[in-house]
C-alpha cells in the first residue's frame, strides 16, 4: 500500500458543483476534481488562491465526505474574520467557479473502517471525523465507531441532519436545545462511551485546549496514550 502521506499529487483545478450552508459561519463546498484521487477518511486538501497581481494564499481544509470513486470531495470551511481564503470562499465563490487544490494529504490521522474507533471533536473539529462516520455508515459498519462532538450551541452544530443515531453523542457547552436531558457544560467523562477503552484508536480533533482536555479524559477512562491520535485546528483562515 502506498503511504497516504506522500500521495499529494500536483496542483489541479476543481469545479465548485455545490455549496451548502452548515451554520451561520460555515459552508460546505462540493468540488469536482479534474484529476480524481481517492482519499482516506481524515485526510485534507490545500486550497490555493492566486490574485491578479500574482499574490498567493493557501489553506488546508479537511475532507468531510467519505472516500468514494465519484471524483468529488466536500470541504467544510469556517469563515474567520480576516481570513484571506475562508472569506473569499464564503463571500465570492459561486457554483461553477474553479479552485486550485492539492491533495489528498495526511497519513497519521486516517481511518479505514477496519477496526473500532472513538471520535471526539470540538466545534469545527468534527469535519474529518464526519468523513469517518460517513465511511462507517457507507460500509454498514456503524458498530465500529462512536462520534462525540462538543459545540457551544445548537446553532453551531455542523451536519445536524446526519448526526442522530446510536453511534453519535452531541454535547452542548453553553446552551442546550429545549428538552435536553443534559444541561449545558463542558465535555466530561460521562459524555464518552463506556466501551471507548475497547477502541483500537481514538481520534481527537479541535482547538488546542479542547484536544488537550479530551485527551486527558480518554486517558482517565483507560485509553492508552499511544492509541490517541490528535489533530489540532488553528485560527488560520
Amino acid at each position: 500500500m502506498i503511504d497516504p502521506a506522500v500521495v499529494r499529487g500536483p496542483w489541479q483545478s476543481a469545479t465548485v458543483t455545490g455549496i451548502r450552508r452548515e451554520t451561520a459561519r460555515a459552508k460546505t463546498f462540493r468540488l469536482e476534481l479534474g484529476a480524481p484521487r481517492r482519499h482516506l477518511a481524515g485526510q485534507h486538501y490545500v486550497v490555493r488562491l492566486t490574485a491578479p497581481d500574482g499574490y498567493r494564499a493557501s489553506r488546508s481544509y479537511s475532507v468531510a465526505s467519505a472516500p468514494d470513486d465519484s471524483g468529488t470531495i466536500e470541504l467544510t470551511v469556517e469563515r474567520l474574520e480576516g481570513g484571506e481564503v475562508s472569506s473569499f470562499l464564503h463571500d465570492e465563490v459561486v457554483l461553477g467557479d474553479e479552485l486550485e487544490v492539492r491533495g489528498p494529504i495526511g497519513g497519521y490521522f486516517v481511518w479505514e473502517a477496519t477496526s473500532p474507533a472513538v471520535l471526539v471533536g470540538g466545534g469545527s473539529g468534527i469535519v474529518p471525523l464526519m468523513a469517518m462516520l460517513r465511511l462507517a455508515r457507507q460500509k454498514g459498519r456503524s458498530d465500529l465507531v462512536h462520534l462525540v462532538v462538543s459545540v457551544r450551541t445548537p446553532e453551531d452544530l455542523y451536519y445536524r441532519d446526519e448526526l442522530e443515531g446510536p453511534e453519535t453523542t452531541v454535547v452542548y457547552s453553553r446552551a442546550a436545545p429545549a428538552g435536553s436531558a443534559r444541561p449545558p457544560g463542558r465535555l466530561g467523562l460521562g459524555d464518552l462511551p463506556e466501551n471507548c477503552v475497547l477502541a483500537e484508536t481514538a481520534y481527537v480533533c479541535g482547538s488546542s485546549g479542547f484536544a488537550d482536555a479530551a485527551s486527558r479524559l480518554l486517558v482517565e477512562l483507560g485509553v492508552a496514550t499511544g492509541r490517541i491520535r490528535v489533530e489540532r485546528f488553528g485560527p488560520s483562515g
